[in-house]
C-alpha cells in the first residue's frame, strides 16, 4: 500500500512538472508565420475563385496575385526566421527537464533506502501493539540497565561548597554508624541525589524502604522508582515499576508514580496508554507541581500519537509555584538525629533560607517555613526576629498572616 501511494503521488508530481514544457512545445510547433502563410494562401484561392466566376477583371486578379504573393515571400522568410531562432529550444528544455526530474526520483529514492527501512512491512495496529508488548516484556534488568548508563559520558557537575561538602561526609558516616536509621538515610538518599551521586541515593533510599518495610509511605516508593529510572539511563525497569505499583497502590493520587506509570508508557510505543494518564494527572494536579510541568511540555505529541489531535490541556496557573526550602518536619527529622554531626548541616539549610528570604523575598509559606525550622532548632530568639520581620511584610494578607502566626505558634513563640 505503502509503495503504491508512493508511485502515485511521484507520478502526479511528475505530470504536474513537465506539463508546461508539453504546453510550450505544442505552442512552438506552429509559429505566427505559418499561420499568416496559411491566410493568404486562402487568399490567392478567393482571387482564382472570384476570377472564374467574373466578379474580377484578370489585371484586377494579375495584381492582387503580385501584391498576396509578395505577402507570401514575407511571411515564409519570417517564418524561415523564427524556426531558426527557437532551434528546437522548447524541445531542449523539456529534455532537461525529464533528466532533472528523472534524477531527482532517483536521489529521493537513493536516500530512502539508505535511511529509511524499504524492507520493512507494514505495521498495522496489531502488530504495533504486539511489538510494544514484546518491548515491554524485553526490558533490561535494573543492573543491566544501570551497568549501560555507566558506559555512557554524564555531565560534569559543579564542585559542591567545601562546607557542605564536609556536612555530606559527617552525614554519611553517621549513617554507616547508623545504618538502620530511617531519618538518616532519608536525609542521605536526598542530598546525595542533589550532589549528582544517583547510585548512592538509590541505595540509601533502597535502605529506608526495606528499614521501614510496611511503614513506608507510597512518597518513599514513588521516589525510590525516580532514582532506579535516574540510575538506569532514564529506563523504569520491572524492579522500578514493581515500586511504582507499591506507591500506587498505597495512593492512587501519588502525583510522581502517576507521571511515571504514563512515562513507562510511553517508553514502550503506548501512547494510547500514556495519554489518558498524563490528561488525568494534568486536571489532578496544580500547574505549579513539576511533574505536570514535564508532562504539559510533551501532552500534544501524545495526544496525538494517541489519536486525540484536539486534545487541549487545562490552563495554566496565574499563581507562581513557591520556592522550594527545608519544611519544619525535615529539620525535625535532622534534629533528632546525632546532634554532633548534624546541627551544623541543619543550621547550614536554615541560614540558607534566611539568607534568600532576606535578599530575595518569597511567599508567606516560606517564611513560615523558616520560622517553624528555627523553632525546631530551639533558637527561639531568632524565630521571634523572623516572625516579626514576616508580620510587617504581610500586614496587608491576612491569610498570610494567619499562616505565619500558626508557625510561630507551632514553634513556641506563643509560650
Amino acid at each position: 500500500m505503502f509503495w503504491l501511494l508512493a508511485t502515485a503521488l511521484t507520478i502526479i508530481i511528475a505530470v504536474s512538472i513537465l506539463l508546461p514544457f508539453w504546453r510550450s512545445s505544442r505552442a512552438e510547433a506552429e509559429p505566427a508565420a505559418a499561420f499568416d502563410l496559411r491566410v493568404y494562401r486562402g487568399q490567392l484561392q478567393e482571387v482564382e475563385r472570384d476570377l472564374s466566376r467574373g466578379v474580377i477583371d484578370p489585371a484586377e486578379a494579375g495584381r492582387l496575385r503580385a501584391e498576396i504573393g509578395r505577402k507570401i515571400l514575407e511571411a515564409d522568410r519570417a517564418l524561415a526566421r523564427e524556426k531558426a531562432a527557437q532551434g528546437g529550444s522548447g524541445g531542449r528544455h523539456g529534455a532537461v527537464a525529464i533528466a532533472v526530474l528523472v534524477g531527482l526520483i532517483a536521489a529521493g529514492a537513493g536516500i530512502y533506502a539508505w535511511l529509511g527501512a524499504p524492507a520493512r512491512p507494514d505495521m498495522p495496529l496489531a502488530s504495533r501493539i504486539t511489538a510494544a508488548d514484546e518491548r515491554y516484556a524485553s526490558r533490561p534488568t535494573q543492573q543491566e540497565a544501570e551497568a549501560e548508563a555507566a558506559r555512557r559520558p554524564r555531565p560534569d557537575l559543579p564542585e559542591p561548597d567545601p562546607e557542605f561538602a564536609q556536612l555530606i561526609d559527617q552525614l554519611r558516616a553517621a549513617v554507616a554508624e547508623r545504618p538502620d536509621d530511617p531519618q538518616g538515610l532519608a536525609l542521605l538518599a536526598r542530598n546525595e541525589v542533589r550532589l549528582g551521586n544517583v547510585l548512592a541515593a538509590k541505595e540509601a533510599q533502597a535502605r529506608l524502604v526495606t528499614v521501614l518495610g510496611d511503614r513506608a509511605t507510597a512518597e518513599d516508593h514513588a521516589f525510590l522508582a525516580g532514582l532506579m529510572a535516574e540510575a538506569a539511563g532514564g529506563v523504569i525497569t520491572s524492579e522500578a515499576e514493581a515500586e511504582l505499583a507499591r506507591a500506587l497502590q498505597l495512593d492512587p493520587q501519588n502525583t510522581q508514580a502517576r507521571y511515571m506509570a504514563g512515562l513507562l508508557e510511553a517508553q514502550n510505543g503506548r501512547p494510547d496508554r500514556a495519554f489518558p494518564i498524563w490528561a488525568q494527572l494534568l486536571e489532578d494536579t496544580p500547574s505549579s507541581s513539576p511533574w505536570a510541568m514535564t508532562v504539559r511540555q510533551v501532552i500534544g505529541d501524545v495526544a496525538w500519537m494517541a489519536g486525540e489531535p484536539n486534545y487541549v490541556p487545562p490552563e495554566m496557573a496565574q499563581s507562581a509555584p513557591a520556592m522550594p526550602g527545608p519544611d519544619a518536619d525535615a529539620m525535625a527529622a535532622a534534629a533528632d538525629m546525632t546532634p554532633e554531626d548534624r546541627a551544623a548541616f541543619v543550621r547550614s539549610m536554615v541560614d540558607q533560607l534566611q539568607d534568600r528570604l532576606a535578599t530575595e523575598g518569597g511567599s508567606a509559606e516560606e517564611w513560615a517555613r523558616l520560622i517553624s525550622a528555627l523553632g525546631v532548632l530551639g533558637d527561639t530568639e531568632q524565630a521571634g526576629a523572623i516572625h516579626a520581620e514576616a508580620q510587617a511584610r504581610f500586614a496587608d494578607q491576612p491569610e498570610a498572616l494567619t499562616l505565619i502566626d500558626a508557625a510561630a505558634a507551632e514553634a513556641g513563640l506563643g509560650e
